[in-house]
């Protein structure tokens, strides 16, 4: 996936999960951030961060100053979508992303059938798929958590998480093929694990899963400041 326009800043400080302050041009902005994560190890003061110039900027700003927008995420002429991590590289944080290079990969991987948003039990699962007569579900999980060259998940506790993971371990039992695919937004990371610390409860789920047959899988990415793409697949 490519952005359309994208322009460099320099992170201030985060309000609140929704926007961030930047400074662009030396003019402090109000930024819509793509990713409601913690990200605390990563969106630092002065920290390099890449935004893309959002749709019809001229037009939200007349709409910000008369009031015809409320929510935050709307009134921004930037989206905040990457942050450059000192000592290690460029690191992707738009969480819509995932998804987005996820169905570009599957597309490629010679499937008969590929459908986004599937509904399954109590849940929409990210991608239905279906090759011949075999059926498969997978969740799309993205990963920008770094710690000594591995990656973890989540960054936040993420009840969504489990259910889905809970979901996939009964979807393989019905007979389809199921697996839950970590894309590693950043380079040089091959393996994502769970965050324990952070939430136990995703750990156990993940678990279960494996040992249900459910294939865990790592999409490493290459990532640049105005696209990101998967290169290779690794289980």
């Amino acid at each position: 996936m490519k952005y359309k326009k994208v322009v460099k800043g320099s992170f201030v400080d985060r309000p609140n999960r929704f926007i961030a302050h930047v400074k662009i041009d030396d003019e402090i902005q109000t930024v819509h951030v793509k990713n409601t994560g913690r990200c605390r190890e990563l969106l630092l003061p002065d920290a390099e961060v890449y935004l893309e110039v959002a749709d019809n900027r001229e037009g939200r700003k007349a709409m910000v100053l008369f009031g015809a927008i409320n929510n935050p995420a709307q009134k921004t002429a930037y989206d905040l979508i990457a942050v450059y991590k000192e000592n290690f590289g460029l690191i992707n944080i738009d969480s819509q992303a995932p998804n987005k290079v996820a169905k570009e990969w599957l597309e490629t991987q010679n499937y008969d059938v590929v459908k986004p948003e599937y509904k399954y039990g109590n849940s929409r699962i990210d991608f239905y798929m279906k090759k011949g007569m075999q059926e498969y579900l997978m969740e799309v999980k993205g990963c920008t958590l770094e710690r000594q060259g591995i990656g973890y998940f989540p960054d936040a506790p993420t009840e969504r998480g489990v259910k889905h993971l809970r979901e996939l371990i009964g979807a393989k039992k019905a007979g389809y093929e199921c697996a839950v695919a970590f894309v590693i937004q950043m380079e040089s990371v091959t393996e994502v694990r769970a965050n324990e610390e952070t939430h136990p409860e995703f750990k156990d789920a993940l678990e279960e899963a494996r040992a249900a047959g459910v294939k865990v899988l790592f999409l490493m990415c290459k990532v640049e400041k105005d696209s990101l793409r998967v290169v290779e697949q690794r289980e």
